[in-house]
């Protein structure tokens, strides 16, 4: 009985070698020719980012508040322009104001304890201007002081003041004072010194006249620092301190 032989695999360097790269690239797998078919990524959806930028609404506030300050700017250029004009051509004074007199009707104290007051004052305004007048409208108010108390008051009349032009006005002022003691014996005592203090105050609404040009309404303030002998009754007042100061505004 012939013995069976083990067949042992040979190996001849000279036989040609498989190769040992695959034949189908990374990435395709073949097709049912044989041939490599390529393989696509999945797909996904692209969703195109878009350019978010901050808002500019620190550059558009800086905008307005250049485009503000330029127009304050110009503004306050146009300003200074028309009142250079106005000044060299009108040359504009400050009107003047005095309390030259003062007349006492009534002053005296009632049963109620009211004290009633009917002064006469006599005011001089002085328009110093050559080319500008001065249209005193309705609604001033003038009123005479003692302390905190007002004692009358009473109202300038409507008129007009020329250039160059001195007006003497006399002023009816009336007023009452209730529980008006201690206020009574205030200006006793002090009228035994032979100097009592009062104050006018003087607020009234005029436009000024540049040429034919008639202005705007301002508003004249004028205050007065009063020192009298004397509040008696149909008595000669005696003012021996007369100080006036002059302001105005729209």
């Amino acid at each position: 009985m012939a013995e069976h032989q083990r067949i042992h695999p040979v190996h001849d360097p000279e036989a040609p070698q498989k190769p040992t790269v695959p034949l189908v690239a990374s990435g395709y797998s073949q097709s049912d020719r044989g041939d490599p078919a390529e393989i696509y990524p999945p797909f996904r959806r692209t969703i195109p980012m878009s350019d978010l930028k901050p808002p500019k609404t620190r550059s558009c506030w800086c905008r307005c508040l250049c485009w503000t300050l330029s127009l304050l700017t110009l503004l306050l250029v146009i300003i200074g322009i028309i009142a250079a004009i106005i000044y060299f051509v009108f040359q504009p004074k400050i009107p003047k104001y005095s309390v030259d007199g003062l007349r006492i009707t009534e002053f005296n104290l009632s049963n109620d304890m009211s004290l009633s007051a009917t002064f006469n004052v006599n005011i001089t305004a002085r328009n110093p201007n050559k080319k500008i007048g001065i249209y005193y409208e309705s609604g001033s108010r003038i009123s005479v002081w003692y302390q905190i108390t007002r004692l009358c008051e009473g109202s300038l009349p409507k008129f007009y003041q020329g250039h160059r032009n001195t007006t003497v006005l006399d002023v009816a002022l009336t007023g009452q004072t209730q529980n008006a003691t201690d206020l009574l014996q205030s200006l006793q005592e002090q009228q035994q010194t032979g100097s009592i203090p009062l104050r006018l105050r003087a607020r009234v609404p005029v436009r000024i006249k540049l040429g034919s040009l008639k202005l705007m309404k301002w508003k004249f303030l004028v205050r007065c620092n009063l020192v009298v002998d004397s509040l008696a009754a149909n008595d000669v007042i005696k003012i021996s301190s007369s100080k006036c100061k002059f302001r105005f505004r729209l």
